[in-house]
């Protein structure tokens, strides 16, 4: 939504410099004490709380939601591949299928040992009843049957990993790998990204920090598609600023049913918020000093220089955070001239 600013005060206002020039002379009028030219004439505005839309851009980078390249856990050969270039896979869908005779033949041998310690196990067990067998000699045997166990559960998890399978739901990339390659952990099979929502990744100056949060709508455009408006919301801000730039790394989270944007897009991003009671005065009312910003409050005729402190800036348009209250008088015209207690004569408002 637009800022609620009446620009008729625009106008009102180059009318009184205009005034301010014809009454004012080539001499600039001093105030108070050793000066006596009088007050200073200038044009004035009154604080008044407003409701204003922050709106800023900025400049973001599309990601899938999750995305990940395809390895092997072990070191085997390829037998078979079980995926197109492209692909839409679940979660599951078996990918690639590595050489496993050897680990067949492991799991076979640890099985059969498992088998025979657990039988081993059950008859000294029976044994030990009768005092025939010690306790001792149970334990180790109890023993060797764990043992035989996790032999077990190790070469079954081997031969699960010579399946590999997509670990979610998602889009294929291109395939690295063929039919005999020797692949391993270092190896890249392809890629796998879930693009069904997109994660855009921005930053924002840290002066925004206190106008966005988590769930904020935002809108994003591409070059790509110049006339769609991709929408989205903010779910997740960083903890820290980034001492260098002073920004702030921003995510949010875009559907993309459709699936148009693709990771890696350059996307410019735009965010809006609506506050109420703001307090908004025009920029020429400025008046820095030192790399601090001041202006002059008119009381009892006089102006009195006040240290305020800005929010949001806009073209023409400054907040105030600190410093001014709705209802006070500024100058907004004549602030070069004034002084700090100098008498001044209202010779317009806006």
């Amino acid at each position: 939504m637009a800022r609620r600013y009446d620009f008729r005060q625009v106008l009102v206002s180059a009318l009184a410099a205009a005034t301010l020039s014809a009454c004012g002379g080539s001499e600039p009028q001093r105030a108070g004490g050793m000066f006596d030219s009088g007050p200073v004439a200038v044009i004035v505005t009154e604080v008044a709380a407003q409701n204003y839309t922050d709106r800023f851009t900025a400049l973001g980078t599309a990601r899938a939601n999750e995305s990940i390249e395809v390895t092997s856990r072990i070191s085997s050969v390829v037998t078979g591949i079980h995926f197109e270039e492209g692909q839409r896979v679940k979660a599951g869908d078996l990918l690639v299928e590595l050489d496993n005779a050897e680990i067949r033949a492991q799991l076979n041998m640890a099985e059969a040992s498992l088998k025979q310690k657990r039988s081993q196990f059950r008859r000294s067990q029976t044994l030990g009843q009768t005092r025939v067998v010690s306790d001792a000699e149970l334990e180790e045997l109890e023993a060797g049957v764990l043992m035989a166990e996790a032999e077990a559960r190790g070469a079954k998890a081997r031969l699960d990993n010579s399946y590999i399978r997509a670990p979610f739901s998602g889009t294929v990339g291109l395939r690295q790998i063929s039919l005999g390659d020797l692949v391993g952990p270092e190896t890249t099979i392809t890629t796998l990204d879930d693009t069904d929502t997109i994660k855009l990744d921005f930053t924002i100056p840290e002066i925004f920090l206190s106008s966005i949060e988590p769930g904020m709508p935002i809108e994003a455009r591409s070059n790509v598609f110049r006339e769609r408006i991709f929408t989205g919301a903010i779910s997740s801000i960083d903890t820290r600023i980034d001492p260098v730039t002073r920004s702030l790394s921003v995510v949010a989270g875009m559907p993309n049913d459709d699936g148009l944007i693709r990771p890696g897009m350059f996307m410019t991003v735009a965010v809006e918020k609506e506050r109420e009671n703001v307090l908004l005065i025009p920029e020429e009312a400025l008046v820095p000093k030192q790399g601090r910003q001041f202006v002059y409050v008119i009381e009892d005729g006089k102006a009195i220089e006040k240290q305020v402190e800005l929010g949001a800036r806009v073209p023409g348009l400054a907040e105030i955070r600190s410093g001014l209250s709705a209802g006070d008088t500024i100058v907004t015209e004549g602030t070069q001239k004034v002084r700090n207690g100098a008498p001044v004569e209202i010779v317009s408002a806006s």
